[in-house]
């Protein structure tokens, strides 16, 4: 089956990452999916949460928001507080950027990893991680180089992508087009090593095998190590 927008079964859309995108914020990337941007921020601050204090640890949280226009129809901000999708976005994007660090040797620091999607197309979560990994790796360059740290906790570059099942052919990084009609559609995020943080999978019809899926991790996960090899390029154009 030919794609609507031309690539291949296993082809990423057009990916880009700026990095220090954001000038006053201690991390940041601007990335792109394809159609699907993303502004991610790193933020440090010396406040931990009460549970966290005197723990002699630190602690990486994430935040996400999709802006009023970021779609085809006006989203309305959620002003009382994130709502249900907001928080499990968030909490995933906690998860997988706190894998990538070392909170003993962080010290008692938070860093806040705030995802805008400026532009949804799909892959919008995905996208916040990868993007939000740069931020984060360059906030904690800033705290060695600063001298807040003595040496650097970063310990692994984690990334994400979708995976789905569209007309019974399996496809690398779903667009909005292709995530509203898939059959099974699947989030994961990985390391530069291959073990998995999380695989967020769901059949909308029919059930699907074990060979399908292990078929899908494998996809994802070739999709994955490009991601990184961005990453890494991103990382080492601000050396």
């Amino acid at each position: 089956m030919a794609r609507h927008n031309g690539r291949l079964a296993d082809e990423l859309r057009p990916i880009e990452i700026i990095p220090g995108y954001a000038p006053y914020a201690e991390g940041s990337a601007l990335i792109s999916y394809g159609n699907t941007r993303v502004l991610c921020t790193a933020s440090l601050e010396d406040y931990l949460p009460g549970w966290l204090r005197g723990q002699k640890r630190g602690w990486v949280s994430g935040e996400y928001a999709l802006l009023p226009r970021s779609t085809h129809t006006r989203t309305r901000r959620e002003r009382t507080g994130a709502g249900g999708r907001t928080q499990e976005i968030q909490r995933l994007i906690g998860r997988a950027l706190r894998a990538a660090v070392d909170l003993t040797a962080l010290g008692e620091y938070m860093i806040t990893v705030d995802c805008d999607v400026l532009q949804a197309d799909g892959g919008t979560r995905t996208a916040a991680i990868t993007g939000g990994y740069v931020a984060l790796a360059l906030a904690l360059r800033k705290l060695q180089s600063d001298g807040r740290l003595t040496h650097n906790p970063l310990v692994r570059a984690v990334a994400a992508v979708s995976v789905g099942i569209v007309g019974n052919e399996l496809l690398l990084d779903l667009d909005y087009r292709e995530d509203s009609s898939a059959d099974m559609d699947c989030n994961v995020v990985q390391t530069d090593s291959g073990a998995f943080i999380e695989v967020q999978s769901t059949a909308e019809g029919e059930p699907v095998s074990r060979a399908q899926l292990d078929a899908l991790l494998d996809l994802a996960g070739r999709g994955i190590s490009t991601l990184i090899e961005a990453q890494r390029t991103a990382l080492e154009s601000q050396s």
